[in-house]
């Protein structure tokens, strides 16, 4: 699937960006024989609905049977050549495509849209690209599991302003290690920083990134017990503060002080630069004081990013819970699904990146506010998702 990688937008505006272009790619799981309506299209209707609040495939189907015929056709399903109506297919029949989909092809196709959806213009001759960071993390579908099966769990990879690049299944009677590199495959390097939790600090994961031009951020913990201890014994006392912040929000006041300090002779591939972050939080209500200290790794070398961009990046890691596993669970109520039928409980995973991901692109910050606001006018996910261009292009009704 790398041609889908390579799939360009077909114009640099944003909603010139097609998502059917990108779903037209897809091998289609069904017997040819019978197949009345189009794989893109039934994916591209699937897409349209979950952008407007779509929870559950119940509401996948209402929301097809219930689009006006312009809709129906924007999204690619055929006029019968005799009446000139377009047909609605059956929710059974959109729930039996989803059930069937390779996920690790659609989530391919889901993050090169993304990715070309927020590409930008090509930088000048001699310049360096700008770093951009990628927080991987796990999440498991808790309403998933069933008494023969345990609960289905997913890695992803997401852009800390919250487009989620790529996804992958965890193996049943596995972890989240094996599946590191897959999941990072289909993801463009260039200009890459990857940040994930202690469990991904190793020199496995470390190589795999250097090899590929990548850099990382990377956690040290007790887990590893002499390269902890060996950064955590560096003078920190007499090395000057890098980055300082103080906020105050959530009643509580917090203080962080990040500093870093070149090191060449750590046992850990390509190894740059040590960092130590001290933060203090006292709350507001009780005023109570806590003390923490983390210890970090990086590749990239002194000049390649400022203090201030590596503390965004340290705490942006965490956006991926805030700004995914959250919202997901929150405002699509994935927790409370009871999906688990073949591959549903993925696929319905992965169109929730999707319109995350386009949501975050276009500016907002409100999830909820966004789904309302789209499910008030038919045009607003379809232009979204590339699929009508702007008022009077197609014909709206």
């Amino acid at each position: 699937m790398e041609h889908l990688a390579q799939a360009d937008a077909p114009a640099p505006v944003a909603d010139a960006v097609r998502l059917r272009d990108f779903f037209g790619l897809l091998p289609d799981p069904r017997d040819r024989r019978g197949c009345r309506y189009p794989l893109g299209a039934l994916l591209c209707a699937s897409a349209a609905s979950v952008l407007a609040g779509a929870r559950s495939l119940t509401a996948i189907g209402e929301w097809i049977t219930d689009a006006p015929q312009w809709v129906l056709r924007a999204c690619g399903f055929a006029a019968d050549p005799l009446t000139g109506a377009v047909p609605v297919p059956h929710p059974a029949t959109v729930r039996r495509l989803l059930a069937r989909l390779d996920g690790d092809v659609l989530d391919e196709a889901i993050g090169a849209f993304l990715a070309a959806r927020a590409r930008q213009p090509e930088h000048a001759v001699g310049k360096r690209p700008a770093l951009r960071a990628i927080a991987v993390d796990g999440k498991t579908l808790r309403g998933s599991r069933h008494a023969g099966r345990a609960a289905v769990a997913l890695l992803a990879a997401m852009e800390h302003t919250g487009a989620v690049l790529a996804q992958r299944q965890i193996a049943d009677k596995s972890n989240e290690i094996p599946a590191f590199a897959p999941l990072l495959n289909t993801v463009d390097p260039t200009g890459l920083v990857v940040t994930a939790d202690a469990l991904h600090t190793l020199h496995d994961h470390a190589t795999y990134l250097r090899e590929r031009g990548a850099h990382y951020l990377a956690i040290v913990k007790k887990n590893h017990p002499a390269l902890y201890a060996r950064v955590r014994q560096l003078p920190w006392r007499v090395i000057a503060v890098d980055h300082y912040q103080r906020t105050r929000a959530h009643h509580r006041m917090e203080i962080r002080r990040l500093k870093t300090a070149a090191f060449t002779h750590l046992d850990y591939p390509d190894a740059a630069r040590t960092l130590q972050v001290v933060r203090r939080r006292r709350e507001s209500g009780t005023g109570k004081l806590t003390i923490a200290r983390v210890y970090l790794m990086t590749s990239l070398r002194p000049g390649e990013a400022t203090g201030e961009q590596l503390a965004a990046w340290i705490r942006g890691h965490w956006s991926i819970e805030n700004l995914l596993h959250h919202v997901r669970d929150r405002t699509f109520r994935e927790d409370d699904s009871k999906v688990r039928t073949a591959h549903l409980p993925r696929t319905m995973a992965s169109l929730r990146n999707l319109a995350l991901g386009v949501h975050r692109q276009d500016g907002r910050t409100n999830i909820a506010a966004a789904l309302r606001h789209t499910a008030r006018d038919y045009k607003r996910p379809l232009t979204a998702l590339g699929l009508a261009g702007r008022k009077g292009s197609i014909g709206f009704a």
